[in-house]
């Protein structure tokens, strides 16, 4: 773990950013994320989520909820109106999204 930051399970990795391998779009949850906010597919999961490592980041966005955790990474990245266009957009893809634009 980078600089002693230990992952705390919270989930909001698995749904605030974009993952290409998994064809996730922005703000959207990851379909292997489990109602217990872990990988349901952790085995199999692609390269991007086995490097990923917790930082500064996952202390700045703690919060009681899933839902509170993603907006304070989407705001961090003022990201939170593109997350919420995607999501009214009711694509499930990233490839979708790309070819809608």
């Amino acid at each position: 773990m980078a600089a002693g930051y230990e992952c705390t399970k919270c989930g909001a990795c698995c749904v605030a950013p974009d993952i290409a391998a998994l064809d996730k779009p922005l703000g959207l949850k990851c379909p292997h994320l489990g109602p217990d906010n872990l990988c349901t597919a952790y085995e199999a999961r692609p390269a991007v989520c086995r490097s990923y490592e917790a930082d500064a980041l996952c202390v700045e966005i703690e919060a009681p909820t899933l839902e509170e955790r993603v907006a304070k990474y989407l705001a961090h990245f003022e990201l939170t109106d593109e997350a919420a266009q995607v999501k009214a957009s009711g694509l499930t893809s990233r490839a979708a999204l790309f070819r809608k634009r």
